[in-house]
């Protein structure tokens, strides 16, 4: 008879002992802010959805633990257990995150560990994951990617600067990322062995492993341009781009049955549901025995841009069925023309309709879906990354709807209310043939497509997110492509979007 053997325990150790000197700050820059959180908030919820870790370890640089303290019983970390300061150097915090790992072991337990730098934000799960399956053959892991640059080697001659010496081979290098992951006891027994020698000095832990444990192999887990280090002020830049282009995969589609059992009973108000994705919407949820308040100018007479209209379609909808579970917005208007021949009713129209509407939609919608713990459900463009010619106020209206989405998934959050905003490819919809004409068939996603998506967003627990959906998802096959392809695939795919 078999034994079962037990899945070692796997501890993430968030290194944030580093201040924020290099990019010219008065604190830390693990707490500087970027889209909206500070940078050890977006890392440390990372590994709080990582199903493959099961605690965490905080160590922060002197002084700030109380602010670190503050940000875990806000953002409600149940896996963060314990913060303590970081010392003086690199080697000394892991040291003493070694020895806040060893307290309270079985005899012959040998945890897992992954060191990972707070301000690498932007690490993917994936990554994560690797990491640790690495672990179950491996007793050191590091995480790396190719070098794209060449790398040379200088030698300083005095007041003549810097020159060439070598050029290594660049299909041998790579450049190293974190987490870097050990069975505990494999790192432990490293700095043991370096605490022998009176020179010893590293600025990554992987290092120690090779230096002092020459006999143990190091494998290398594929790592992500995405993952990139927040240490220059060009970083901060960088990742605050990278958060707002950060798109997420449309949930997985559930079961017909599914559909019936979370819709059931259910409430949805759709405004713009007289056509297009809005009227497949409300078809879609109705199929699947919500109740369905499908909402338009052309067939309820219900403007969007009058606050009144807005409000009193929410109260008839609740006082009829009892309760509100989802409010959806497809309603919006395309103008094309240069801005400088536009009149000022049509620039009216686009702001009233695009910006004004969606903002009185939310704040009418507040307290139903509150008392539901529902969905608000809004749309963007792929032009919100970049404005279009001759489209310049439905560009920058869609871009509003991304950061109203964002900005209100974090007011709500506290209330249980999920706000996301759904981005979808070039849509064969009446508004946009209206505005570009008949377009080679094939070239457009049905609207069809976008509604189903929708309908599986507002079933998830998503929330703060901007779902692409695109004839072609290039998020499939993600076990080979990288977050930075993936994004990449966002960025290449918005350049001829609407």
């Amino acid at each position: 008879m078999s034994q079962h053997i037990a899945k070692p325990r796997t501890t993430a150790v968030i290194l944030a002992g580093g201040t924020g000197q290099r990019v010219g700050l008065s604190i830390p820059k693990q707490l500087l802010k970027i889209a909206g959180k500070a940078v050890i908030e977006h890392t440390l919820t990372t590994f709080e959805k990582a199903d493959s870790i099961d605690d965490v370890i905080v160590l922060m640089a002197q002084g700030y633990v109380p602010d670190v303290e503050k940000i875990v019983a806000k953002a409600g970390f149940t896996k963060v257990k314990k913060i303590i300061e970081g010392g003086s150097t690199r080697n000394e915090t892991t040291e003493r995150a070694i020895s806040a790992l060893g307290e309270g072991l079985a005899e012959g337990e040998d945890p897992n560990v992954l060191f990972h730098d707070a301000v690498r934000p932007l690490l993917s799960r994936r990554v994560i994951d690797d990491c640790v399956a690495a672990l179950e053959r491996y007793q050191a892991v590091d995480v790396a990617i190719p070098s794209a640059d060449t790398i040379i080697v200088t030698r300083t001659h005095g007041e003549d600067g810097e020159f060439i010496t070598e050029i290594p081979d660049r299909s041998r290098l790579r450049r190293g990322q974190t987490p870097q992951a050990f069975k505990l006891s494999t790192i432990r027994r490293a700095y043991e062995v370096a605490a022998g020698d009176p020179n010893f000095q590293a600025t990554d832990d992987c290092s120690v492993v090779l230096k002092y444990l020459p006999d143990v192999p190091i494998h290398v887990v594929a790592g992500d341009e995405y993952n990139m280090k927040v240490t220059q002020p060009v970083d901060v830049f960088i990742a605050d781009k990278l958060f707002q282009l950060a798109s997420t995969a449309a949930p997985e589609q559930v079961g017909e049955d599914a559909y019936r059992e979370l819709l059931t009973g259910k409430t949805l108000v759709v405004f713009g549901g007289s056509y297009g994705i809005g009227k497949d919407i409300a078809e879609l949820a109705e199929s699947y025995g919500a109740n369905v308040y499908a909402l338009g100018r052309s067939t309820t007479g219900t403007h969007v841009e009058n606050p009144e209209e807005v409000d009193d379609a929410l109260s008839t909808a609740y006082a009829e069925t009892g309760r509100i579970d989802h409010v959806v917005n497809t309603a919006g208007v395309l103008r094309i023309g240069k801005l400088a021949e536009t009149d000022n009713a049509t620039i009216e129209e686009a702001l009233k309709v695009n910006y004004l509407a969606p903002v009185q939609i939310a704040r009418s919608s507040y307290k139903y879906l509150a008392e539901t713990g529902g969905q608000l459900l809004l749309y963007t463009s792929s032009s919100y990354t970049r404005g279009r010619a001759e489209y310049s106020l439905y560009s920058s209206t869609k871009a509003a709807m991304v950061n109203l989405t964002q900005a209100l998934s974090d007011e709500w959050a506290g209330d249980g209310i999920r706000v996301n905003c759904i981005n979808p490819e070039r849509t064969a919809t009446p508004m946009r043939t209206k505005a570009f004409g008949q377009e080679p068939s094939g070239s457009l996603l049905s609207s069809e497509a976008v509604a189903r998506t929708s309908l599986d967003v507002l079933l998830s627990e998503l929330t703060g997110h901007v779902i692409d959906v695109r004839q072609q998802d290039p998020t499939a096959g993600a076990a080979q492509a990288s977050g930075f392809e993936q994004a990449l695939a966002t960025v290449l795919d918005r350049q001829d979007g609407m």
